[in-house]
């Protein structure tokens, strides 16, 4: 296939891709416009309350209101009005308040996105420390087992709230190295972008750990290797044909910080556009909060096609040609230390699940408030002398049965999205970016706060990371010189389903899922802190870790419990899990 025909194929592919992100946007500012009214609640009671805090407004009161703003007229009147003040600068002024909203989005975005940079940063420092001890051995033919990803696995199962308490706590006022709350300048980044970028820079750096033994694999390797290039040579390649595949992994992962680092600028002080965006949703603000949305849409939209150019950068033109070799993963033996860890953890979390069902999680004593660890209360009790240890165990099965249902859910659905690449583009983009809290609102408003309205908010956010996977995987493998040999002998869509396009995605899609097993728990547990998700006394893993986190400097174990649960979940998932990108090699001659 020569160039030009693969340009004149790629311009409807832009276009379908454009009009999807317009269309998502489009959808997405529809209904943030919408919520006030999907609530149920009187917009004018909601605005007045968030105005003066008054319990008991008149109908005078609320009727001034609605003249004011003049909320008869209806969302979509509101929704034009707005978008119309947009191209003059103007994006109208705060309900609440009645100061100008452009000014506050404006260095709202600034800081997060400063702070999203300084993350970054973190992120790939984390992962080149994940993964350089595979980019070492392989660049010198020294791989000879497979990994679990069991380090990558424990700093990605860290909630990043937790981690943020326990920096701010730590380094800002025990030891005084970095300012714990406010936004000052370079110092204050620091804290907050490590809270922010290791759990990140984990989970990239365990698929690129993962994906480094197939380039390892391939011809060019073992010959550049056998005519003595430096390692370092080989190992920058190897970075460079897997980085392809882990770039969109950015998009929902870093990016979406933008939005949705809420606890974490919460915990900090910091003036960041989560706070900003979720403050104005709750208050049902919506001059503020449609201009915090559009800048999510627009910064997604702007780092999909900066992360698609440096995609095909880094491809060259084997991608545009079709000459991309595919990815085989290596047939490397376990480590012996795999199945040991895989065990202990399996021991050690039916331990503290059966031993927890035993015990009452209800009881109430309040004269056993905060107690530390004894014979009595092995995991200590909590705010409320409850025993944590049965809390942990009689949340277990429905903390594990929601997080696998709505990562199955997302994995499944990103997947399908990715397989509809020039569709699912602009709505990855778009979504990416959402704050899994302004999901939960809007799901909320229609469904009312429950476990399912939290898991249906959930499910509308996180097939994103696997979305952008699938349809970077995909692009490669439809670029091999394979699937065109396979074309020319007949082969029809399903057949390139099932024997080529399928088993090249499935195992990474597969992997990530269970890598971001805890990241779905968190996230479920973060709706139901903001009253959106499960509801108290409800024993949940999340819940445990949000309602005890003021405690964290007081009664550190009160959040110990949960955390190494979550991560002893975490190291048994991907340890049971084979290594590689992609499908084995098949035996010649098949």
């Amino acid at each position: 296939m020569s160039a030009t025909s693969a340009g004149a194929d790629a311009r409807p592919a832009q276009w379908r891709a454009g009009l999807g992100r317009l269309a998502a946007g489009a959808a997405l500012l529809t209904a943030v416009a919408l919520l006030p009214w999907l609530s149920g609640n009187d917009p004018a009671l909601t605005v007045l309350r968030a105005r003066s805090a008054d319990q008991d407004p008149t109908a005078a009161q609320l009727a001034a209101v609605r003249e004011q703003l003049h909320l008869d007229e209806g969302p979509f009147t509101h929704l034009a009005h707005w978008l119309g003040g947009l191209p003059q600068g103007d994006a109208g002024t705060s309900w609440v308040s009645g100061e100008p909203v452009l000014p506050q989005v404006t260095a709202a975005f600034a800081v997060s996105f400063t702070l999203m940079l300084a993350a970054l940063v973190v992120t790939i420092a984390t992962a080149a420390l994940v993964s350089a001890r595979t980019l070492y051995l392989g660049s010198r033919r020294r791989l000879r087992q497979g990994r679990a990803a069991t380090g990558a696995a424990v700093l990605a199962a860290l909630p990043k709230f937790l981690l943020a308490s326990l920096l701010a706590t730590v380094c800002g006022v025990w030891l005084g190295w970095f300012p714990s709350s406010g936004w000052e300048g370079p110092p204050s980044m620091v804290l907050p972008a490590l809270a922010l970028g290791v759990p990140s820079g984990a989970m990239i750096g365990g698929l690129l750990d993962q994906s480094l033994p197939a380039a390892f694999h391939e011809p060019w390797a073992r010959t550049w290797h056998a005519h003595g290039f430096p390692p370092g040579l080989i190992a920058r390649h190897a970075l460079r044909r897997t980085l392809a595949g882990v770039l969109p992994q950015l998009l929902p992962t870093v990016v979406a910080l933008v939005g949705g680092a809420v606890a974490v600028e919460k915990i900090f002080n910091i003036p960041g556009l989560g706070r900003l965006a979720l403050d104005a949703a709750i208050a049902q603000d919506l001059p503020p909060l449609q201009t915090a949305t559009l800048s999510l849409i627009l910064l997604g939209i702007a780092a999909g096609l900066l992360i698609q150019a440096l995609r095909r950068a880094l491809l060259g033109p084997a991608l545009r040609e079709r000459a991309l070799p595919t990815l085989h993963a290596p047939a490397l033996p376990p480590a012996r230390s795999i199945r040991w860890i895989a065990g202990a953890c399996a021991v050690a979390l039916l331990t503290l699940v059966v031993a927890g069902l035993l015990r009452d999680p209800l009881h109430v004593d309040t004269a056993a408030r905060l107690l530390p660890p004894s014979a009595a209360h092995p995991l200590g009790t909590d705010a409320l002398g409850r025993d944590l240890l049965a809390r942990l165990g009689h949340g277990a099965l429905r903390t594990v049965g929601v997080a696998l249902a709505v990562t199955a859910v997302c994995a499944v659905a990103g997947l399908l999205l990715g397989m509809a690449a020039q569709v699912g583009a602009g709505l990855t983009e778009v979504v990416s970016t959402l704050p899994a809290v302004l999901a939960g609102l809007l799901t909320t408003a229609v469904t009312g706060p429950s476990a399912w309205g939290a898991a249906c908010a959930v499910c509308l956010v996180g097939w994103t990371p696997y979305a952008a996977q699938a349809a970077a995987l995909l692009e490669q493998e439809r670029a091999g010189g394979h699937m065109l040999a396979s074309l020319s002998l007949g082969a029809g869509p399903g057949y390139l389903l099932r024997r080529h396009l399928l088993p090249a995605v499935l195992p990474a899609v597969g992997r990530n899922a269970l890598l971001r097993l805890p990241t779905t728990v968190l996230v479920l547990a973060s709706l139901g802190f903001l009253g959106l998700g499960e509801q108290p006394p409800t024993a949940e893993w999340g819940r445990l870790l949000s309602e005890n986190q003021p405690y964290t400097e007081l009664a550190p174990w009160t959040v110990l419990g949960p955390a190494c649960a979550l991560v002893l979940l975490s190291v048994l998932a991907v340890s049971g899990t084979p290594s590689g990108p992609g499908r084995p090699r098949r035996a010649a001659g098949r």
